[in-house]
């Protein structure tokens, strides 16, 4: 391997995966870490780590002890929030009937369990609707409305949704309900007329918060209610006010889940959420880390890894309100019937994405045969169960590293789908020029996901569309794809104290990725394929004889699976991220392996 190509990590400029790796500090970076380090007293590992995430010495503090007293924002910096807080306390001491649209994701689920119970505890009457992602799709519609509307709800709030259903809204509308909008999808220009839309990533919204994922526009908007009723004096009359920092749980879930960045407010709510979640306080939460063996201290990864998934089960091949049914309870025998539900769900749709991702994958692998730089993909099938084309574009932009979407196909030649991106390349944008020019019947989402429905014969004229608008952005972020590395470590120093040390600049995750390590020139001493699942276990010996193990998740059948089956016996350079493995009692730390390169 040549050592000319700037900055390349141990001079490695193509991997097992075909990307150089980089150190992730640059001159600046490297100012920054050696600041941090000598100004503030930081230990050089854990500057390292702020450093290549860009925090200032003058940040440090705040940002390793994040707080919700200096980070939360007033409310009525969001556009409408005055006016949403006073129609909701209204709903409140007129105890009204509420009913709560939801999306069927973790971020909707937990968006409606959020509201739910506030407006119980306060004394409203409120009732969710989670829509059936097969008969009803995304979003508020009609016929459901109509339902909540025949039941005697006067109040509509859509959480996680609405910022584009005019029409449904509309309808909600001319049958006498108020409507009260707060998501955090992108916006276009012209919104439904309802009393108040809260959307931080609406086009007039200056308040610099369209980093919150729904559960944190919904949290703000509790906390402009509780302080509209606080002035009205009905806490005074009533008793205690509702404790929405017990809430904080549900908006860490759903901050991980929905993979919105990990900056400012965002890691107040993970790191305080995560602390409220540690105590096991929520029944349904607890009986669903029970059924996913989460054992030991909940970490911000086992949010986006076993819980969320497990939520989301429901909404893509079950129940769509099982997840919201489970945050609520207070019963712990409903809590685990309901957790050992989405359990056995999350499982069915593991082999029904399993089956699904290796077609995709073939489309694929024939698309690129014809054209290597295809700037985004597009596979479907008319097997492929609608809740989990997300899953499958989602592993096509892994494999494949560029933006990716999977649909699938109704028997009227129309299509769901859903598409992934990768770093620097706007999706949602796409999708939503897509539907304006008339190439797609709706769609949108944000910049790394979105969600779309064609209508029959649309679906070359769309993959064209968004292929020749994101082609640009594609060839840009792909020159400038590597693997960036935080630091070199051996086996003898990946300790459970080292990852308590790198744990206090976490939470990880969007925004804050997790610390990559290289474990340079070790001996790949054991590689086996474990599970029904694909993956790989491998052992590391290191010059001085100390050893660490590590695991590859779902790559044997993979370039990387088959990279370390053909090095086994060899010195590599091993690029991982690191987690605490607790077993009999012991705790050790444990690779997880993203990365080789063999040695010159």
């Amino acid at each position: 391997m040549s050592l000319e190509h700037p900055r390349a990590f141990l001079g490695v400029t193509r991997s097992a995966l075909g990307r150089p790796w980089r150190d992730r500090l640059d001159a600046a970076g490297l100012g920054r870490a050696e600041a941090l380090s000598q100004l503030e007293g930081i230990p050089d590992i854990l500057a390292r780590l702020l450093a290549g995430r860009g925090v200032e010495p003058n940040e440090a503090a705040l940002y390793l002890e994040p707080k919700l007293r200096d980070l939360m924002p007033d409310p009525a910096t969001l556009v409408g929030m005055e006016a949403a807080a006073a129609r909701l306390a209204r709903a409140v001491t007129s105890r009204e009937q509420v009913a709560i649209f939801g999306d069927y994701d973790v971020d909707g689920a937990c968006s409606a369990a959020l509201l739910s119970g506030f407006l119980s505890e306060a004394g409203a009457r409120p009732r969710i609707h989670i829509p059936d992602r097969l008969i009803e799709g995304y979003g508020p519609n009609s016929e459901a409305i109509r339902q909540l509307a025949a039941e005697g709800a006067t109040l509509l709030v859509t959480v996680d949704c609405g910022t584009t259903s005019h029409e449904p809204l509309a309808e909600a509308r001319r049958l006498g309900l108020d409507v009260v909008v707060l998501d955090h999808h992108q916006a276009p220009e012209r919104l439904p007329e309802v009393e108040a839309l809260v959307n931080p990533n609406r086009q007039d919204d200056l308040s610099g918060l369209g980093h919150l994922c729904a559960a944190g526009v919904v949290f703000l908007a509790l906390v402009a209610t509780r302080a509209e009723l606080r002035r009205q004096g009905v806490w005074a009359a009533r008793g205690a006010e509702p404790d929405l920092l017990a809430a904080l749980d549900l908006v860490a879930l759903a901050t991980v889940a929905d993979v919105v960045p990990l900056r400012g407010l965002n890691r107040a709510f993970v790191r305080q959420g995560l602390a409220i979640l540690r105590g096991r306080a929520r029944p349904g939460l607890v009986a669903l880390m029970d059924v996913a063996g989460l054992d030991g201290p909940v970490q911000a990864w086992h949010l986006g890894f076993l819980l969320g998934p497990r939520i989301n089960a429901g909404g893509r091949i079950g129940d769509a309100a099982l997840g919201a049914r489970l945050l609520l309870t207070q019963d712990e025998i409903e809590a685990r019937g309901i957790a050992t539900e989405l359990n056995r769900i999350n499982q069915e749709r593991q082999e029904i994405e399993r089956q699904a991702v290796i077609e995709a994958t073939s489309q694929a692998d024939h698309a690129l045969m014809r054209d290597a730089d295809l700037p985004v993909l597009l596979a479907g099938s008319p097997d492929w169960h609608p809740g989990i084309v997300g899953l499958v574009a989602a592993r096509l932009k892994e494999r494949f590293h560029r933006p990716a979407f999977a649909l699938a196909l109704n028997g009227e030649g129309g299509a769901t789908g859903s598409g992934r991106s990768v770093a620097g390349v706007d999706l949602g944008r796409a999708v939503r020029a897509a539907v304006e020019a008339g190439l797609a019947v709706k769609g949108g989402g944000h910049a790394m996901a979105a969600g779309v429905m064609l209508a029959a014969g649309q679906g070359d004229a769309f993959h064209a569309f968004v292929t020749q608008r994101l082609a640009a952005e594609v060839g840009a972020a792909g020159a400038s794809e590597a693997l960036p590395i935080d630091a070199a470590l051996s086996a003898g120093g990946a300790t459970p104290r080292l990852l308590a040390e790198i744990e206090r600049a976490g939470p990880f995750g969007a925004g804050s990725p997790e610390p990559v390590f290289v474990f340079p020139a070790h001996r790949l001493t054991d590689v086996v394929e474990i599970g029904s699942g694909g993956h790989v276990r491998v052992k590391l010996r290191s010059g001085d004889g100390a050893t660490v193990g590590g695991i590859a998740f779902r790559v044997a059948h993979e370039p990387l699976g088959q990279a370390l089956m053909a090095a086994r016996g060899e010195s590599v350079h091993l690029a991982a991220t690191l987690t605490l493995n607790r077993w009999g009692g012991n705790e050790s730390a444990e690779l997880r392996v993203l990365d080789l390169a063999r040695l010159a």
